[in-house]
């Protein structure tokens, strides 16, 4: 027996048509194999036609007033379906969130070191966080972080654009850069 989140993860996946005979509408609006509207017919003459082309009734339209329902084969339908679904997939574009730490005495080949490594980050198209981490009595000093992260943000300039001005959360100072647009 499956756990229930693999259930529950797989029914969310799967997205099941109507065929046939698991059509439950009394009236259906019916279109043939070639994209011709029959007009609103009832379910039974609906899969006697579908009978004579030797195909299947798809109901594509469930919610409308009356259903959708065309003509075609299921097989072949439903692997364009599923092959649209691969290609719209491999067009995507993942960003991934890399992050930097920095410290307010951090110094300056190191600070190159780090800008270094965000343009890095930039080129390949991710997006980069840069936290400056405060210790003890450095919360009394954050204008300093915020120093750090203005001469960061030089540094990169070129690459990447603020996306989030230097925000404070907790015991450290945040900022995101996003890669440069190319208009």
């Amino acid at each position: 027996m499956y756990p229930f989140f693999y259930c529950l993860r797989r029914c969310l996946i799967i997205k099941e048509i109507q065929v046939n005979g698991d059509i439950r509408a009394r009236q259906v609006r019916l279109i043939d194999p070639d994209g011709e509207q029959l007009g609103i017919v009832s379910i039974e003459k609906a899969m006697e036609i579908a009978e004579e082309f030797k195909m299947d009734l798809v109901n594509i339209a469930p919610k409308a007033k009356p259903p959708v329902c065309r003509i075609l084969d299921y097989g072949k339908y439903r692997y364009e379906m599923m092959k649209k679904a691969k290609e719209s997939k491999k067009k995507q574009k993942t960003i991934s969130v890399k992050e930097l730490r920095l410290t307010p005495k951090i110094e300056t080949h190191d600070l190159n070191t780090k800008a270094k490594k965000a343009k890095e980050f930039l080129q390949d198209g991710n997006r980069v966080k840069v936290s400056v981490r405060f210790r003890g009595r450095e919360m009394g000093h954050t204008e300093i972080g915020r120093e750090v992260l203005d001469e960061f943000t030089e540094l990169v300039s070129e690459y990447g654009e603020v996306d989030k001005k230097p925000k404070m959360e907790g015991r450290s100072m945040v900022m995101f850069f996003a890669p440069k647009s190319e208009n």
